[in-house]
């Protein structure tokens, strides 16, 4: 299991995505996220990936997701721990895995991203607490699905 955590930061009625250049998800727009370090909580990588991805210093976070994500054609297996940055400081700047960009969060571009973001993002965006599990098939095609509202 990869463990890794993402972070929502909204200002005022937009959200802050990063279109992503490099590696996995490539030319998609996401949060900022990425896998624990060794020795790292999913606060700390939070934080840092934030950092390394746009720049910004997160303050203060809330932890309000758990997400499973799988693929049936191998093996990998993550767990991602989804936070919403309460405070943060900073100039927003692009780095070399990220294009940053601020959305109203009315447009977000879905249609752009990973097939579960519209799934469960409404229900995040709407201030819920979510245990969802996600399982993908071959060219990133969303098979199954299934989350849950948590107290």
């Amino acid at each position: 299991m990869i463990l890794a955590s993402t972070t929502f930061i909204i200002k005022d009625s937009q959200i802050l995505l990063g279109f992503k250049k490099r590696g996995f998800g490539m030319n998609k727009w996401s949060t900022f996220s990425g896998k624990l370090d060794r020795d790292e909580n999913y606060i700390e990588a939070a934080r840092r990936e934030v950092f390394e991805e746009c720049g910004l210093n997160i303050l203060s976070l809330e932890e309000r997701a758990v997400i499973k994500f799988a693929w049936n054609n191998n093996n990998d297996k993550f767990e991602v721990h989804v936070f919403q940055a309460l405070k943060f400081e900073g100039q927003v700047e692009e780095s070399e895995e990220m294009i940053p960009e601020w959305f109203d969060l009315d447009k977000i571009p879905y249609d752009k991203m990973w097939p579960d973001n519209k799934l469960w993002w409404p229900l995040f965006l709407a201030g819920k607490k979510i245990k969802a599990s996600f399982l993908y098939g071959e060219k990133n095609k969303l098979l199954e699905h299934k989350i849950d509202l948590m107290p």
